[in-house]
């Protein structure tokens, strides 16, 4: 009587998780469990581009102070030493004058309109850098998601492959025991033993992409995973709110971080462009002066009289006042320096525009990745479905003689190849949707809080990597 060797595609998603159970054993000790608010934190805090960020910011800070001290009083105070030897026909009369004159000069702009023009532009610098830190800030939790959803994918798709390598395995061995039967040909032992060692590859090529994610964690974390939370299946797969295109892309022009510091950077141009104009305009100071020392420091003493004992006195000037200064021509300097201005702003005006057009582009790419993403986890899942009834069909046909290894093996890579294309729209789901948010200058750490939720920590994926009830 012919043999039915009949494979239960329950042994071939499981088969798996003892093949290969040493890649997902339990955690040491000594581990680092990774999660994703832990990755996030931990990237906030190590992150070195960050901490650069962080630090130019503080020092475009300092921008302020120093354009506002050319509107506030200007104080200096000294003190000069010296001697003056005059030499006469007779060498008697020759004689060493010396003293000591102390200063304290005061200045306060009346009329500086450049200066004003300045602190404008400083202030709006300043608010440029700060958007400019938040959209780092922004981007860090995106770039943290990115890294922890990546290698959840790259996990998933190992437990694909060897799960799949574990069902050619029994296939080759059940292909090798009909040849012994006399109920099937050399043909098919060989291309399952052909398909086996494909597979075979394949997972050390995966394996390797799971060895380049975890790397990729630690150098944003600074830490060292060697576990990690998995999402779970029951993360709701919902349209984005609203569900258009165009309320997304308004939001996006209005509260995107980047394109608001692309403003900023208009208006520190055009506040430039100012300044310098200004450069043409009279200017108005306050000053007053106070010396005081002796006569011969102040240069009192007639020249007969230069050094006599008892000539010494003390003298004290003070003087106050209002100082006019009018341009008239300084080599060109001004006009120059206007029109570079001109250029400067004309620059930032085409950045910001192509800024708006870069965030339009992304904001529509994302939101239509989402809705795509949604269609595609729908129609993946009921796949795995079909793909998983092709494969006992193919088996039963190949039992009774109606089918061949050919077809099974077919089957088999058809239902994996859409349990990988699953578990990516799953994950391209997930970050889709932080990139509309981002794109959209919406996106904080509250959701990666909210994804948080759906995290199972005792996720192992030879177990879990296939939805539930498929």
């Amino acid at each position: 009587m012919m043999k039915l060797y009949y494979l239960d595609c329950w042994y071939v998603f499981f088969a798996a998780s003892t093949f290969s159970s040493y890649v997902f054993s339990s955690e040491e000790p000594s581990s680092v469990h990774a999660d994703l608010i832990g990755v996030y934190q931990s990237a906030f805090q190590s992150d070195a581009q960050l901490s650069a960020a962080q630090h130019a910011y503080l020092a475009q800070r300092e921008a302020i102070p120093q354009a506002r001290s050319g509107l506030l009083p200007n104080l200096t105070a000294g003190a000069t030493t010296e001697a003056t030897r005059l030499e006469r026909d007779e060498p008697s009369l020759s004689r060493v004058r010396s003293g000591t004159t102390f200063r304290a000069n005061l200045s306060q702009p009346l009329f500086r309109i450049d200066r004003w023009f300045q602190l404008k532009a400083a202030q709006s610098s300043v608010a440029q850098a700060e958007l400019e830190l938040s959209a780092k800030v922004q981007r860090l939790a995106l770039t943290a998601a990115e890294a922890y959803f990546d290698t959840l994918r790259q996990l998933d798709a190992l437990a694909a492959v060897q799960a799949e390598e574990a069902a050619l395995l029994y296939q080759r061995n059940q292909a090798q025991g009909r040849l012994e039967d006399g109920a099937s040909s050399i043909t098919d032992v060989y291309d399952a033993q052909a398909a086996y060692d494909n597979v075979q590859a394949n997972r050390q090529l995966v394996q390797r992409k799971v060895d380049d994610a975890f790397e990729a964690l630690n150098r944003l974390t600074n830490q060292s995973y060697s576990s990690i939370a998995g999402m779970g299946h029951q993360l709701p797969v919902e349209p984005p709110i609203p569900n258009e295109a165009q309320s997304w892309v308004e939001t996006a022009v209005r509260q995107n971080l980047q394109l608001q510091a692309n403003e900023q950077a208009e208006q520190a141009a055009e506040q430039t462009l100012k300044q310098q104009k200004a450069g043409h305009l009279p200017t108005i100071d306050a000053v007053a002066s106070y010396r005081k020392g002796d006569n011969d420091s102040f240069g009192y003493s007639n020249p007969t009289d230069f050094g006599r004992d008892g000539y010494r006195d003390n003298v004290a000037q003070s003087s106050i006042g209002i100082e006019l200064n009018i341009p008239i021509y300084s080599g060109g300097m001004t006009s120059s320096r206007v029109k570079e201005s001109v250029e400067r702003l004309l620059q930032s005006q085409d950045e910001k525009e192509d800024r708006r057009r870069e965030v339009v582009l992304n904001t529509r790419n994302a939101f239509r990745g989402v809705n795509t993403d949604i269609a595609q986890i729908h129609a993946r899942r009921q796949g795995i479905t079909s793909a998983r009834k092709s494969v006992e069909a193919n088996q039963v046909g190949v039992d009774i003689g109606s089918r061949n290894i050919a077809d099974v093996l077919n089957a088999q890579k058809q239902l994996y190849t859409v349990v990988r294309d699953y578990n990516n729209a799953r994950y391209d789901y997930i970050v889709d949707n932080l990139k509309l948010k981002q794109a959209a200058g919406t996106l904080s750490v509250d959701d990666l809080k909210v994804l948080s939720l759906y995290l199972k920590h005792d996720y192992v994926p030879a177990r879990d990597f296939l939805p539930p009830g498929v």
